[in-house]
């Protein structure tokens, strides 16, 4: 049976093994060499600093996948938009995980203060990422043509985003701010 729920510490060396798969096979990131451990331990530890979600998809007792979201840009004035991440493990794929996953993500990131959340899919060619996030109501705004180079060869990076919650129709609230 598959799950959602918060990453823990003990999750790192089966999200590390997947990132790893996708730097080393995939355009999704732009990444060519995988991170440690303790690189996605750092990382993982400023997602959640910032009281953003750092989620994982269970099947049994494998992690079987992992999405989060971070702030699309360093400067406070992003702090309302953030770009979300998506990774399954190569035998996950084509299963309805990658949606279910973003689902919780965006419900998750608009109760953590979110109002827009940002795909930047590596590789125009990236059907899947692109269909994932278009059926959770996300829309294509640009492509960045021929901004990465990775596998002898140009990739372009699509951008897509979704309005959470109250989107912005209004100010954030003063405690979130």
């Amino acid at each position: 049976m598959t799950k959602i729920r918060h990453s823990t510490e003990a999750d790192l060396p089966q999200i590390t093994r997947i990132y790893a798969h996708h730097v080393l096979h995939g355009t999704g990131t732009f990444e060519t060499t995988p991170p440690t451990e303790q690189d996605m331990a750092s990382r993982r530890a400023d997602v959640l600093f910032k009281g953003l979600p750092y989620l994982v998809l269970e099947d049994g007792s494998d992690v079987i996948g992992f999405a989060y979201c971070n702030w699309f840009k360093p400067r406070p004035a992003y702090r309302f938009s953030a770009e979300d991440s998506i990774y399954l493990a190569n035998e996950a794929t084509g299963k309805g995980f990658g949606r279910l996953l973003l689902k919780e993500l965006m419900a998750q990131s608009e109760r953590a203060g979110v109002r827009k959340l940002l795909a930047v899919i590596g590789d125009s060619a990236n059907q899947g990422s692109i269909g994932v996030h278009r059926s959770a109501g996300f829309v294509h705004v640009g492509v960045l043509k021929s901004c990465g180079w990775k596998f002898d060869r140009w990739l372009d990076v699509v951008l897509m985003e979704c309005s959470l919650g109250l989107g912005d129709t209004s100010p954030p609230s003063q405690s979130a701010a």
